[in-house]
């Protein structure tokens, strides 16, 4: 079982820089235009327009390029002219000081949740054959109850150019491991296995990679689940895999990656566009 359980997607958190550098956790405090209408969540991409931070054009990419990622703000507020800080921005703020918080290193690591689709909210997996590769980010906006953002990446969005994200890790801490038996197919350049002893109503998401136990030992088969599985037998079930690469036997375990670290792409960030 995974902790914690990672049950809806809360934006981009800057964690760490690439290449062992020191991450201090340094932000640049960029303006907010007076009235500026489009709220901004903590976690949201923001870009710059005539000198100002705005909320970027999802899915940022190498098209829609970004600044870094909003962290708060302070602003004067209107009401009781006392400064105000902010976990998000909600829009429409009447003060000419509103100071943006941005973490724009552009060699940040970004960790994040995995969506099912661009504009979904249900969490859904990384694949291990992800990693190194570009992923495409949501549309989702955040939330004024929480002040988080909504930004996460999308299962099954793997391109060769122009996505805003390159994959450098999944994340172990949250990822959900589930034992079944192997009874048939699997074999190699399959693209599909009938496993055994999963739970009836357990769902297993695109992106769920498919191992093999091997003396305590997980080996990679190569495939993943290339069609979301809901069980609802308390027999046999039939998984849609991608092309193995290691024939699937004996006891088989899925496992599911609702978090990754990525970094911005090379061009999907204003500070490596020449």
């Amino acid at each position: 079982m995974a902790y914690p359980t990672v049950s809806a997607a809360y934006g981009y958190k800057p964690v760490n820089l690439i290449g062992g550098q020191v991450f201090a956790g340094s932000t640049r405090n960029l303006p907010v235009q007076y009235n500026y209408g489009t709220a901004m969540y903590y976690g949201d991409l923001v870009t710059l327009s005539a000198g100002y931070v705005v909320i970027a054009t999802y899915p940022v990419s190498t098209t829609n390029t970004t600044v870094g990622v909003f962290l708060g703000c302070y602003y004067t507020n209107p009401t009781t002219k006392q400064r105000q800080y902010a976990q998000y921005y909600p829009g429409s703020v009447l003060a000419g000081d509103i100071t943006a918080i941005i973490g724009d290193d552009p060699d940040v690591v970004i960790r994040c949740a995995v969506t099912t689709g661009a504009s979904a909210t249900t969490i859904g997996s990384a694949s291990s054959i992800l990693v190194g590769v570009n992923m495409a980010g949501n549309t989702l906006t955040g939330s004024a109850s929480t002040g988080n953002g909504a930004g996460a990446v999308v299962a099954a969005s793997a391109t060769t150019s122009g996505g805003g994200f390159r994959v450098l890790n999944l994340v172990p801490d949250t990822q959900i491991s589930t034992s079944c038996t192997y009874v048939s197919g699997g074999a190699a350049s399959a693209t599909s296995v009938v496993v055994s002893g999963l739970t009836v109503g357990q769902y297993l998401p695109v992106g769920t990679d498919v191992f093999n136990l091997v003396n305590g030992q997980l080996q990679f088969t190569g495939s993943t689940l290339s069609s979301a599985s809901t069980v609802t037998t308390t027999g046999s079930t039939t998984l849609t895999i991608t092309s193995v690469t290691t024939a699937v036997a004996g006891t088989v375990v899925l496992v599911q990656s609702p978090e990754v670290l990525v970094k911005l792409n090379f061009g999907a960030h204003r500070y490596y566009v020449a």
